[in-house]
């Protein structure tokens, strides 16, 4: 069985695709990263708070994702030199704009803008979306989904380990050794607030290889007050995203410590990222021995030797040294998941979500 995932992140950087072969034994045949436009991450990223005419700008963005995932399909398909009848189905995972489980009435919701109707009308493929919202509806957080792909290809009976997920919500995944029960939440910020402070100052999209950071100093008070938001101390099951961390957050921690220069928030930042990941390990798997990162995170030498030097005796590591880059890992699990869904096979943890039991995961659009 072959399938696709499609991958866009909290951080908004672009779309990430892959041709996974899933069984018998799962292998990545081909991966395509494409920037997302500017004007449809704009639009995205506005979206993301209550604005004028919501329902017709979100409509129209979600068609333009549509139309931007179809071509990173075409070029998967490709570079492979497959066609779409080699392919069972395509896992869209959308790109998150709400995400508010068990708020407000009691269920909740989670909002992946898709169209998942005009991406199968484009590409010819079946296309599986909706992943999180069954979740919600059983009582789930509906995040974070990952682990039970993580524990299936990177869980060691004999090793306690744990996978870091820093795209722009940092999430974790605990992998007992042993075989004991997998368990998994979103630990903090990943890269979104790394990312608003350098655009905002720089005019850059990110912080190539953590260089601003490094060059500055980490500022106490302030890495005290962010440090001291109170979702981090939350037991799980919990998830979050930019309906905490966002710009106004950060605003409102800054004030409470003017005078900081921009390159000493930039490194503070980058150690709030970094802490609230190790404290969280430290709190719920101490015993961990191997700590596997993924996301764009991973590629950040800063933000990687920041971990490590908070982690001692724990091999900190990019996924990419179990043969999974880290930019291919979340793209990958949701053409996983899309596997699952027309296998009719749960797919979710209860454990990781706080469901009340597995369910099948997503919603089929026939190609």
């Amino acid at each position: 069985m072959r399938c696709i995932g499609l991958m866009s992140g909290t951080s908004l950087d672009g779309i990430d695709g892959v041709l996974a072969r899933l069984s018998p034994q799962l292998q990545v045949e081909a991966h395509v990263h494409r920037p997302m436009p500017p004007a449809l991450r704009a639009e995205l990223l506005a979206l993301n708070t209550s604005g004028p005419d919501e329902l017709h700008r979100a409509a129209l963005a979600a068609n333009a994702l549509a139309e931007a995932q179809a071509e990173v399909v075409q070029a998967l398909l490709a570079h492979s030199g497959l066609s779409a009848a080699d392919v069972r189905a395509v896992g869209s995972h959308g790109q998150t704009v709400r995400h508010r489980p068990g708020a407000v009435d009691g269920t909740g919701y989670t909002w992946q803008l898709n169209q998942p109707a005009l991406l199968a009308e484009r590409c010819g493929i079946d296309v599986v979306a909706d992943f999180r919202s069954r979740d919600v509806a059983a009582g789930g957080q509906g995040a974070p989904l990952v682990p039970a792909f993580h524990a299936q290809v990177f869980g060691r009976t004999d090793q306690a380990r744990a996978v870091l997920n820093l795209g722009g919500i940092g999430n974790l995944t605990l992998l007992p050794a042993g075989g004991a029960p997998v368990s998994g939440f979103d630990c903090g910020p990943g890269n979104a607030l790394l990312d608003l402070w350098v655009q905002q100052h720089l005019g850059q999209d990110f912080d190539a290889d953590g260089q601003w950071a490094a060059s500055g100093q980490v500022h106490g008070a302030l890495l005290g007050g962010l440090m001291a938001e109170p979702y981090l101390a939350e037991a799980p099951p919990k998830s979050t995203g930019r309906d905490l961390f966002h710009a106004d957050w950060l605003v409102a921690q800054l004030q409470r410590c003017a005078g900081v220069s921009p390159q000493d928030v930039q490194a503070t930042l980058a150690e709030f990222t970094a802490r609230a990941a190790t404290e969280a390990l430290h709190r719920h798997a101490p015993q961990t021995t191997d700590l596997l990162v993924c996301g764009g995170g991973a590629l950040n030498a800063d933000l990687m030797q920041r971990l490590t030097r908070l982690l001692p005796g724990v091999r900190v590591r990019s996924t990419a040294a179990e043969g999974l880059p880290p930019m291919q890992v979340e793209a990958t699990a949701f053409a996983w998941l899309a596997g699952a869904h027309l296998m009719r096979q749960p797919a979710n943890l209860p454990a990781v979500t706080g469901a009340r039991g597995p369910r099948v995961l997503g919603a089929l659009y026939p190609a």
